[in-house]
């Protein structure tokens, strides 16, 4: 018996209920973000916006080439412990050339 009681065991933070993820920008720049596996991806993503001043309709995140919505989870796209997000400049508008 390892004297470990079942009451001891619950008091035990649970460390799996955590992901770390790296946001990485088109400069190649990179921040990591520890969140629950549980939570909506929105708060992630005000955080990057947040931590670079960059309004958030002007930034698309992709995982595995896929757009993100912030109602999304990690959970839900089966993100593991260091997965890469990436957080790409949104583009609009432009202009056709004609010859």
């Amino acid at each position: 018996m390892s004297g470990v009681t079942d009451q001891e065991v619950d008091k035990k933070p649970d460390l799996g209920n955590h992901i770390n993820l790296k946001v990485k920008s088109q400069d190649g720049s990179e921040i990591f973000f520890r969140i629950r596996k549980s939570a909506q991806l929105r708060k992630l993503m005000n955080a990057y916006c947040d931590r670079n001043s960059v309004d958030p309709n002007s930034i698309v995140f992709l995982f595995d080439g896929r757009r993100l919505r912030g109602d999304q989870t990690p959970d839900e796209l089966e993100m593991v412990d260091g997965d890469e997000i990436d957080a790409m400049l949104h583009q609009t508008g432009g202009t056709k050339i004609f010859f």
